[in-house]
C-alpha cells in the first residue's frame, strides 16, 4: 500500500511521485482499490464508483464494475452516491502517476469514504482485508495538515506520521486528537483523509509483518507559489509486508526449519519402505515452530510427474509428526497410484505444503487465485487443489474450481458453484530449491 498527497501538482506532485516510485513498474496488479476522504458530501459509509471508467490524458483507467457492485450489494456500509463523486478530486488526481508508472495495465476500485466514524472505518477495513494482499494494490489518497503556518505543519506532520508508522490505529487517533489540543496556530485538521489511513491501520495492525515507512514529506510552503503562513501538508508512506511470514497467521519458517522438516520426510519414507515403519524421533531436536501443531500436505513428484500427493487441514499434533505421516500416506495410500517402492526414491522429489487454518468464504471474489488453495465440501464429498496448482496449469478462476469439483470433489464440474467453499494459505518448499539450490 501506499500514502501519498492529492493536492494540485505544483504543490504535492514531487511528494506524490515519491511514493509511486517504490512500485515495481513491471509488476501486474489484479486491482488497485484507490481509496480517498469525501471532501463534499458526508456519508454513513463509502461510496464506490460502479459506472463505468475513468479518463484522464494519459489514456482510460478501467474500473473493477463487478466488484464494485460485489461489495455495495454485501455490505450496507457500502453504496454508490453520485454526488460523492461528482466533483471529488482526490481518487482521480492519483491515476496520472499510476498511468506514468505501471507498464501493465491495471484496474481500480474507486472508494471515496464519508464517514466520521471509526468503528465504521474498521467495518470498511474488515470487508476489505480479504483483498489486502500481494496481488493487489491499495492507494490511500490523502493530505497532512491543513492551513497552520509552516513551522506548525511541521510540528502536527511529524506527530502525525510517527503515527501512522507504530501501525497502531489507537495511536494515530491519539496523534489526531493531540494535535487538535496542541493549539497549533490555523490548524483546520491533521489530515483530511484521516478516516481512508485509520482504514488501512485497521487492516494493516492485524497483518503480520507489516512495515511503514516515510518516504518523503514537503508542505505547500516549500514552493515558490506556496504561502509559508497558511499552508498544507503532504507525506508519502510505503506499506510493505515481509514475504517470509504468512499472511494469514504470521507462521513462519526459516531456512534451517525447512531443511529439518525435508530432511525427516526422506528419512522416514526410506525407513518406511525399508521396514514398513515410521521412525521415532525426539521433540527435542525440532524447534518451537516444528512443534506447533499444524496442517501440511507432501508432494512426492518423479521425474517432473506427480507420484502423490496426501495432507491434513487441521492437526492436532506437531507440524513434524504431521510430515512423517503425510509423507508416508503419500506414498502408499494416494489412491490414484500404485505405491511407491525403495527403488523409486532414487528419482523422487519432496515437496511440502505448510497450511494455514481454512477460511470460509462466501464469494469467489474472495479467493486469490495463486495465492489462496481452495477447499470444497458439499454434502459427504470434498476436495483441494493446493495453491501451486495454478502455477502448474494456467488455470483461470473458474476453470480451477471446474477442475477439482469434478476431479478431486467428485461433485460435477459445475458443483463449486452451491459447494461450501473455503481457503487457505500454504509455505512451499521442496528438497531442489532448499536443499539442492543451483
Amino acid at each position: 500500500a501506499l500514502i501519498a498527497p492529492h493536492a494540485g501538482y505544483i504543490f504535492a506532485g514531487k511528494v506524490a511521485a515519491s511514493a509511486y516510485a517504490q512500485l515495481d513498474p513491471d509488476k501486474t496488479y489484479s486491482r488497485i482499490f484507490l481509496i480517498g476522504p469525501s471532501h463534499y458530501v458526508r456519508l454513513t459509509g463509502a461510496s464506490i464508483y460502479n459506472q463505468g471508467n475513468y479518463i484522464t490524458p494519459l489514456g482510460k483507467v478501467e474500473v473493477d464494475t463487478k466488484l464494485a457492485n460485489s461489495l455495495i450489494s454485501k455490505y450496507n456500509f457500502f453504496e454508490f452516491q453520485p454526488e460523492a463523486h461528482a466533483r471529488e478530486h482526490c481518487l482521480e488526481v492519483e491515476l496520472p502517476y499510476l498511468q506514468y508508472r505501471l507498464k501493465n495495465k491495471f484496474r481500480i476500485v474507486p472508494i471515496v469514504v464519508g464517514t466520521a466514524s471509526a468503528s465504521t472505518c474498521q467495518k470498511i477495513a474488515e470487508a476489505l482485508k480479504p483483498y489486502f494482499n500481494d496481488k493487489n494494490l491499495f492507494i490511500i489518497s490523502s493530505d497532512f495538515s491543513h492551513y497552520p503556518t509552516y513551522q506548525g505543519a511541521l510540528t502536527a506532520d511529524k506527530t502525525t506520521r510517527e503515527a501512522i508508522a507504530t501501525n497502531s490505529p489507537e495511536k494515530f487517533i491519539e496523534a489526531i486528537r493531540q494535535n487538535e489540543s496542541a493549539n497549533i496556530p490555523g490548524l483546520v485538521t491533521s489530515c483530511c483523509g484521516w478516516n481512508s489511513i485509520l482504514t488501512l491501520l485497521y487492516m494493516t495492525s492485524k497483518t503480520p509483518g507489516i512495515a511503514i515507512q516515510p518516504v518523503a514529506y514537503a508542505n505547500s510552503g516549500d514552493v515558490a507559489e506556496g504561502d509559508k503562513q497558511r499552508v498544507v501538508g503532504y507525506e508519502a508512506m510505503a506499506i510493505t509486508r515481509d514475504e517470509e511470514q504468512n499472511s494469514t497467521t504470521g507462521y513462519s519458517l526459516t531456512t534451517k526449519e525447512k531443511s529439518q522438516l525435508l530432511v525427516l520426510a526422506r528419512q522416514t519414507l526410506d525407513s518406511f519402505l525399508e521396514k514398513r515403519g515410521i521412525p521415532s524421533v525426539s521433540a527435542d531436536q525440532f524447534s518451537k515452530a516444528l512443534q506447533t501443531p499444524c496442517g501440511a500436505f507432501v508432494t512426492l513428484n518423479k521425474n517432473g510427474m506427480l507420484r502423490g500427493c496426501v495432507g491434513r487441514f487441521n492437526a492436532s499434533e506437531p507440524l513434524y509428526k504431521v510430515v512423517q505421516e503425510m509423507a508416508v500416506a503419500a506414498a502408499s495410500q494416494d489412491m490414484r497410484f500404485q505405491p511407491v517402492t525403495k527403488n523409486e526414491m532414487k528419482d523422487i522429489q519432496i515437496e511440502i505444503s505448510v497450511l494455514t487454518p481454512l477460511k470460509k468464504i462466501s464469494s469467489i471474489d474472495e479467493f486469490e487465485l495463486g495465492k489462496q488453495g481452495i477447499y470444497m465440501v458439499k454434502g459427504n464429498r470434498s476436495g483441494t487443489f493446493l495453491p501451486q496448482v495454478e502455477a502448474e496449469t494456467g488455470w483461470n478462476k473458474e476453470e480451477f474450481l471446474s477442475h477439482c469439483a469434478g476431479e478431486k470433489a467428485g461433485i460435477g464440474r459445475d458443483g463449486w458453484k452451491d459447494a461450501e467453499l473455503y481457503t487457505y494459505e500454504a509455505l512451499v518448499f521442496n528438497e531442489q530449491e532448499i536443499l539442492h539450490p543451483k
